[in-house]
Formats: structure tokens, sequence, C-alpha cells
């Protein structure tokens, strides 16, 4: 899973995703180092700490998926609109799922592996240790 944040206490907002987590979808196995960076496809001032963690769920992706939206909103996580031309707009968390097993997933909701694994130069900085 990639922990993001941008906005609010960064530290504390990881370390609160992280206590969800662990409550409602399982034991974290490792956690990466944490990375702080500038917004990726959108336009922002505030820099990122972003961190992978590994864990151990026996949730099905699509649980997974629905619990990690329901952490989000309790963190307080709003969805605003973004300025023309960009996809993304500046956030308390974000919880993505990377990879999940060996398994694929490409629907509308979900796709396993996540794409940033591939395109986006931070996540490839962030190793377990």
């Amino acid at each position: 899973m990639l922990l993001g944040t941008n906005l609010g206490d960064k530290k504390k907002n990881l370390v609160t995703a992280k206590e969800f987590i662990k409550a409602e979808i399982g034991k974290i196995l490792q956690e990466s180092n944490i990375l702080e960076n500038k917004a990726e496809d959108f336009t922002s001032n505030n820099l990122f700490l972003n961190q992978k963690i590994e864990i151990l769920t026996q949730l099905n992706p699509f649980e997974l998926l629905f619990t990690i939206k329901g952490i989000e909103n309790k963190i307080g996580r709003v969805y605003s609109t973004p300025l023309q031309n960009e996809i993304h707009t500046d956030r308390l968390i974000d919880i993505d799922i990377l990879n999940f097993n060996k398994i694929s997933i490409n629907c509308k909701s979900l796709t396993i592996p996540h794409k940033q694994i591939y395109t986006r130069e931070f996540v490839k900085s962030l190793f377990f240790y």
C-alpha cells in the first residue's frame, strides 16, 4: 500500500492511517522510509510525505478498497474538484493499493497493480528495511 499526505500535520496523518489500518485491515509487516516530495500531476505548494507499507489481511481486494475509503473518510479526506486539466488535488490522506499478492485486476473501481508503481519516481524511491 502507498500512503500519501500533503495537508495538515503530515507525520500525524501517516501515523493515524497506520493505526486505522492495523485496527481495521490487518497486520503491518513492513514499513518503508518516508519520502518528502513535490506533487505530481497537479499544482500544489504543499510537499507530500509518502510511505509504502506491506500488510497481511484477510480481506479480498474489493473489501480492502472499501475499508481504505472508510479510513480516508475518518481521517478527514475531502474529494474536491481539481483545477482544469488536472486530475488530483491536495489531500489529508491518500491510501492506494499498489499490489495484492500476485493478482491483476483492471476494472472501473480498482486497478492492481497500481499504475503509480511504474509512473511515479517517488514510489520507486521507497524501500522496505
